[in-house]
């Protein structure tokens, strides 16, 4: 009778831990499934222009009025890292079959103690998977942007900036999208005008700058 109990108990705490362990795999379900009802309800376009990451893509409510001439769809999904995109890659990005597809990924990453090696083996991960389904769809990977907030990680964000622009180098149809630079003043840090009270999510001032930056990406 006590193995069988222990059995039991055993073969409820594996319930309990793979239960935990499939949530934590998937703590984004939610918020996915609204993005794509919101879309759906919406009405997309084969072929239009997709915007995801974390939440600087998902906190940029004017993009589509930035560039009124190219139809955008916003995918972003705050709090997200390379590895949540890749566990939610056919809804955000792939069923939407999208011309051309700008990513953001790596800021949360490297401030969850990601390397920059390990962000690159899965963004190289979902360009790949993207290639292989659409293969005439080009892949923007946007840079890691400097935030006061983690300026004490700049180190980590300029070495993985480097390595996503020599990816996009070795690889066709894959461009790198240098947000980094024009979000610093004369001194070499991250402009204070260009931020929310948070030191980390961008204003309308720094929104204005990335619209900057994006437009030769939407005006080829």
């Amino acid at each position: 009778m006590k193995n069988k109990c222990r059995l039991i108990a055993l073969l409820f705490s594996f319930i309990i831990g793979s239960s935990i362990a499939f949530a934590q795999e998937n703590r984004f379900d939610n918020e996915v499934a609204n993005i794509s009802h919101r879309i759906d309800s919406i009405g997309w376009s084969k072929g239009s222009v997709v915007f995801t990451g974390s939440s600087s893509v998902r906190m940029w409510k004017n993009l589509q009025n930035d560039f009124p001439n190219t139809p955008i769809i916003n995918t972003g999904f705050g709090g997200s890292t390379a590895k949540d995109l890749a566990a939610q890659l056919f809804p955000l990005v792939l069923r939407l079959e999208p011309s051309t597809v700008f990513i953001y990924e790596g800021d949360n990453d490297i401030n969850g103690g990601e390397t920059a090696t390990e962000i690159m083996t899965t963004l190289d991960e979902i360009v790949t998977r993207i290639q292989k389904q659409l293969p005439n769809t080009t892949v923007n990977l946007i840079a890691a942007k400097p935030s006061p907030s983690r300026w004490e990680l700049k180190t980590s964000y300029l070495v993985l900036n480097d390595l996503m622009r020599q990816y996009c180098t070795g690889h066709e149809n894959v461009n790198f999208v240098n947000v980094w630079d024009i979000m610093l003043d004369k001194t070499g840090v991250p402009r204070a005008d260009i931020f929310i009270q948070d030191n980390l999510h961008m204003n309308e001032k720094g929104y204005a700058l990335w619209k900057e930056v994006f437009t030769p990406f939407l005006e080829k």
